[in-house]
């Protein structure tokens, strides 16, 4: 226990001496997350501006009206059809809601009553999100009318609307690419640079139990995983109120989970390095796509279909939809089983590679 305990103190100091692994690890995840923070936090007002059309009195139609102004996620305006279509294809709004004459008489009538709603097709998230947002408050309408689902046509909607500020969307995915940076520039660089410098040779050497060695290096870079997660997480609450909805002992094992895998996986590009200059390329090339691919800073469903089997491959897709899932409450790309599995499957694949073909000089 004193051996692991004094490699474990010896692997801290040869982690904080390095500034390029300090930085990726913990300074450039925090750079993100104040600069997400002060875009979308204090850049002004983050509504959505949208135009609202009114064209019948009725009852139902004003219920549907006094509902959508008062949504907070839209700033709503009405000046006029003709106005707000001009506004629309100026590109100072990002959808138009029709309510036409008869929608109450419909309504009353137990027909489907049409609601027309003009968007940007180049603007697609927003107008996405926009439209999901009136389907939710037409349905919310319809139900306390009759009491039966919705009988309002709407353009069909593809994204799930949500009530969260961009920067709630994404502090969760760049903890999960602080775990993922912990793995790759923390792990495989610092372990071919001990390899080259013949510091593993020489711990092979002596009595000490190779996984030992091995476990000291893993419970320092688990230390930093925590360390990773109070200062995003408490940066992201304290400063930005980003919400915290979940159970922090179930943050607290995705966590351990996910940097294991990715520990595990630099390991793995480790055992097939030559050198730091191979390391580095290799974990370049394994970081970069994960980053824009999985869902860290938009919406998987807005990647070509031709990429979606690439992200349904990538550990980082199931370790930023189950820390999302658990921070703030969004609705699940996966089961949480399913998250779960597939980090532990490929926690299990990296590691029986990296102790199958890592070299210890």
């Amino acid at each position: 226990m004193q051996a692991f305990v004094q490699l474990y103190l010896a692997s801290l100091k040869e982690f904080i001496r390095d500034r390029m692994t300090i930085f990726w690890t913990l300074a450039f995840p925090l750079v993100f997350v104040v600069m997400f923070g002060v875009l979308f936090t204090f850049g002004g007002d983050s509504r959505f501006d949208v135009g609202l059309v009114v064209q019948d009195n009725g009852a139902a139609a004003q219920q549907v009206a006094g509902i959508l102004r008062q949504l907070p996620v839209f700033k709503i305006s009405e000046t006029g059809r003709d106005a707000e279509m001009t506004a629309l294809k100026r590109g100072d709004r990002r959808a138009v809601i029709e309510l036409p004459a008869g929608l109450s008489e419909s309504i009353a009538a137990k027909q489907p009553a049409r609601i027309n709603v003009f968007y940007d097709p180049a603007s697609q998230q927003a107008s996405q999100i926009v439209l999901t947002i009136t389907r939710q408050v037409l349905d919310q309408v319809e139900r306390q009318i009759s009491g039966t689902p919705p009988a309002f046509v709407v353009q069909e909607e593809t994204v799930q609307a949500s009530q969260l500020r961009t920067i709630d969307f994404l502090l969760p995915g760049i903890l999960a690419m602080a775990l993922m940076q912990l793995g790759l520039f923390g792990t495989a660089q610092p372990m071919v640079a001990l390899r080259d410098q013949g510091v593993l040779r020489r711990l092979s050497a002596t009595p000490l139990p190779r996984w030992t060695v091995l476990t000291s290096q893993i419970a320092m870079r688990l230390t930093v995983a925590l360390a990773q997660t109070v200062i995003i997480v408490g940066f992201g609450v304290s400063v930005f109120q980003v919400p915290f909805l979940g159970n922090p002992l179930f943050l607290l094992g995705m966590v351990i989970l996910g940097a294991l895998t990715f520990i595990a996986l630099g390991y793995m590009v480790a055992a097939f390095s030559k050198n730091q200059e191979t390391a580095s390329g290799i974990s370049s090339l394994v970081n970069f796509p994960m980053m824009f691919l999985s869902g860290l800073f938009f919406p998987i469903e807005f990647v070509p279909q031709f990429l979606q089997p690439v992200i349904a491959i990538l550990p980082l897709t199931y370790l930023v939809d189950a820390i999302r899932q658990i921070m703030i409450g969004t609705n699940p790309l996966f089961p949480m089983p399913v998250n779960i599995g597939i980090l532990a499957a490929w926690f299990a694949g990296s590691l029986v590679l990296a102790l199958k073909f890592f070299k210890w000089e």
